[in-house]
Parts: C-alpha cells; structure tokens; sequence
C-alpha cells in the first residue's frame, strides 16, 4: 500500500554542475537550495537584494542587475532609525546611510557581474499580493514597517505577474531558467487568500514555462503539499519547513537540476563542513 502521493517529475533538460554561474533570486526555497550551493562551492549569488515574494520585486531586481545602476541617497528611506531602499529586504538596513549604500552597492556589483555570466537562473515566487509605495509609486519588495498609510496593498493577476518576468527570460535564450512556487504558506492573507495567491501565480508559471522552452517548472510547492503533506514535515511555527524537510526537497533539487557527475564533490564538501564544524565545536 501507497502511503504518499509521490511527485514525478523530469529531470531538467540542462542541468547545472561547478562551471555553471548561478543566480538564485526569490524567496525562502531560493535562499535556502543557493545557500546550500553556496556551501557546496558552487559559483552563486544568492538574493543580493534580500529575499524577495513577489513578481513584482524579482523583476525589479533583475532589471537593476541588467543595468548595473547603483543606488543613490535619492532610493534611501529611513524606518526606526535604519536605512535601506523599497528594493531591499529590512534585514539589510543600516543605521548608517552611507554604509548601507557602500554595501548594497558592492552586492549589486558582485551579482550584476555573475548574472551576466550566468548560465542559470532560479527563481521562486511566494507572493500575488504586493505592496504599492503611493509616493514613489513603485512596488516595496519589503514595508520597512513604514506606517501603512504610505502603502496600497495590490493582487497581481497572472497575465500581471507573467508579463513581468516574461521580457527577462525572452531577453536571455542562452540561459536556463528554473522557477518554483515557495510551499511556505503566506497566513497574514488568511488560509483561502493564501490558496488564491498561490493559485495566481501557479497559473502565471504555467503560461511562462508554455512560452519559453528556456524555462521549466521544479515542484518544490506539490513536493510539500501532496508528497509531505503532514504537519511532521513543518517547525513549531506550523508554516515553515523542518531541517529534515529542506533536505528533503534539496535531494530532489540535486536530482532535478544538478549534473550527477558533481555528486561526489558535493559529498566532498559535506565532509569538509562537518570537519569544521567540529573543530568549531570541540567536546
């Protein structure tokens, strides 16, 4: 007897190994699968922004990185003392003006450079719901906890949220992209808003992944939700994922998009990062 409702799915057709330069942008399952790349020693940025939810903020930020435009003192907002941009997440801010633009500067440098190179581009989108900045009028990829009068909450619609990553991938045949729908459920919106959110943008990957052929889809969300779908697999907070779970859906990443030739030097490298952390952690 069948106890799980195992989700098949294809190995991407190009699959990454050590020379391929990577971007990861989006939310929490591309933080977590490039921070783990990133431990592995694969060539990687991960989220020079910050995490990112929304269709919105990931094109913003590929368009940022496609220019290499640097931010200025006119992109500063000031929240609590602390300073960051509309494009940033608040876990970047500084309370020092100039630090944090000498900072976000040289990570938008670093990742423009490697997104030029890159050969592949994993993107994971959390979010239809986004949040109009009404004097700037541009979409906030985080609140900064601003007061909420500053901000008009919006839904994107899934020709919206196509439309807006679509010029980046039609712009860039010669890379592989990969995109992904974040299983962290989003309960500010309600459980059914959540549904509906990420019904939205399921539908807009499934337009994209249609249009371009340099585009294909990894089942992180159906991993979690039809094959995990147990409360065992979530932290105490019941909306996040367990260290076991990320493991988990990190094996099927590895299976789905990275060249099995690179296994034996991943495992290298998880014998190194145990090596250290025991002499990090002596008895």
């Amino acid at each position: 007897m069948e106890w799980q409702t195992k989700i098949t799915h294809i190995s991407s057709p190009n699959r990454f190994n050590y020379q391929t330069p990577l971007l990861c942008l989006g939310s929490c399952f591309a933080a977590e699968m490039g921070a783990r790349m990133e431990r592995y020693r694969f060539p990687v940025s991960v989220n020079p922004f910050g995490v990112l939810y929304n269709p919105a903020s990931i094109a913003m930020a590929i368009t940022r990185l496609q220019s290499e435009s640097p931010f200025t003192h006119q992109d500063l907002i000031c929240s609590q003392g602390r300073y960051a941009t509309l494009w940033h997440q608040h876990l970047l801010s500084h309370p020092d003006p100039n630090l944090f633009l000498e900072s976000a500067n040289q990570h938008l440098t670093t990742a423009a450079h490697l997104f030029h190179k890159a050969q592949g581009v994993v993107v994971s989108l959390g979010t239809s719901w986004v949040y109009r900045h009404k004097e700037r009028n541009m979409i906030a990829a985080n609140c900064h906890k601003l007061p909420a009068g500053q901000f008009e909450r919006l839904f994107l619609s899934p020709q919206e949220s196509a439309d807006l990553l679509a010029p980046h991938i039609a712009n860039t045949p010669e890379k592989q992209w990969i995109i992904t729908l974040s299983p962290i459920r989003h309960l500010k919106d309600g459980a059914h808003g959540n549904q509906v959110s990420k019904a939205a943008l399921l539908l807009a990957i499934e337009q994209l992944c249609s249009r371009f052929p340099n585009l294909h889809y990894f089942p992180a969300y159906e991993i979690v939700m039809d094959e995990l779908r147990d409360y065992r697999f979530y932290a105490s907070d019941m909306i996040h994922l367990t260290p076991s779970t990320i493991d988990y859906i990190w094996e099927q990443f590895c299976a789905y998009s990275i060249d099995p030739q690179c296994y034996s030097r991943i495992k290298e490298e998880e014998r190194r990062l145990r090596q250290e952390g025991h002499r990090d952690h002596p008895h």
